[in-house]
């Protein structure tokens, strides 16, 4: 199996070094698992012969981006941007739109595509993910789905496999990536990397998201949001709560799937969770009376909730 990573300048350094060891690692070992699983092959592509990552580290590249055909799955690495201008910005670059170009011009009949964190920008502008459910970086969601309406956004999974596109959560999920590619080769091969690396399972990336700082500039969501924050100990009404900002049921709930993707309820419990959370590591409350203070009848509903959000 042959396994191009796409590169431009900025790439996130420990993702690409990610990916190049837990697949290096995984063909290392393969023979010793079972030596019937083909070889794991790595190539590096990009613009130039040298690209020099985020951090200031330089990799050679083996090939240029239009030298792709050969290859069984093409990555593409996070791009090493932080804020949603920037990401964009990144996308619209000459170097980005180079990338994208060398997306489409790949069979999608014969390759599979795998990105993470930001990655999934160019892959998103390639259009190979329209009609697709995929996932990025979580903070740049707000950004994402106004860029790409087309794509299906899923920020609860670490990895999502949606035909022949595979994409993980922010940067250090490209560590789930890798071994999501060797997984498909062989799960004992990916059993026998992830103890010789010592990789967790993480199926999720719901707990590591804190949606009061989600990238998202509309107004209307943010009011609510204020809103929601000085009445999270009362019941919620959605209906009284879009009243209260001054637009309908139907509108509030359009904009906050658009913006957070959520319903004005699933907002309200994700701002209950992170002030239940808050209030316990910061006093002496007890459980009963954390979950009052957020505006839950009792324990047992806060835990029940903190168990699906986890």
């Amino acid at each position: 199996m042959r396994i191009g990573l796409l590169m431009n300048d900025g790439c996130f350094a420990s993702g690409v070094a990610a990916l190049l060891d837990v697949l290096g690692t995984a063909d290392a070992v393969r023979a010793d698992v079972d030596p019937s699983i083909p070889a794991i092959e790595t190539v590096l592509a990009g613009p130039k012969r040298t690209v020099h990552l985020g951090s200031g580290l330089s990799v050679k590249t083996q090939r240029p981006l239009t030298e792709l055909d050969d290859l069984d799955i093409v990555v593409v690495p996070a791009m090493g941007t932080m804020t949603g201008p920037a990401t964009e910005a990144a996308l619209d670059s000459r170097a980005g739109q180079a990338l994208v170009r060398a997306l489409r011009s790949v069979d999608p009949g014969r390759v599979r595509f795998a990105a993470a964190c930001t990655g999934v920008f160019p892959l998103a502008a390639s259009g190979l993910a329209d009609g697709r459910r995929v996932t990025t970086t979580w903070f740049l969601a707000g950004a994402f789905r106004r860029r790409f309406p087309a794509v299906s956004l899923d920020l609860d999974s670490m990895v999502v496999r949606d035909g022949g596109v595979i994409t993980a959560g922010a940067a250090f999920a490209h560590i789930d990536l890798a071994l999501t590619l060797v997984r498909a080769v062989s799960g004992d091969l990916a059993r026998q990397v992830a103890r010789l690396l010592v990789i967790d399972e993480r199926p999720s990336q719901a707990a590591y998201v804190a949606y009061d700082q989600m990238a998202h500039d509309d107004q209307l969501v943010l009011a609510f949001e204020r809103h929601a924050r000085k009445h999270l100990a009362e019941p919620f009404d959605v209906t009284l709560a879009a009243a209260a900002i001054g637009v309908t049921r139907r509108t509030l709930e359009r904009r906050t799937k658009q913006a957070l993707g959520l319903s004005p309820l699933g907002v309200i419990h994700r701002l209950r969770l992170q002030q239940a959370e808050y209030l316990r590591r910061t006093g002496d409350l007890s459980v009963e009376q954390i979950a009052r203070h957020v505006g839950y009848a009792n324990a047992a509903t806060l835990r029940s909730l903190q168990r699906r959000h986890r």
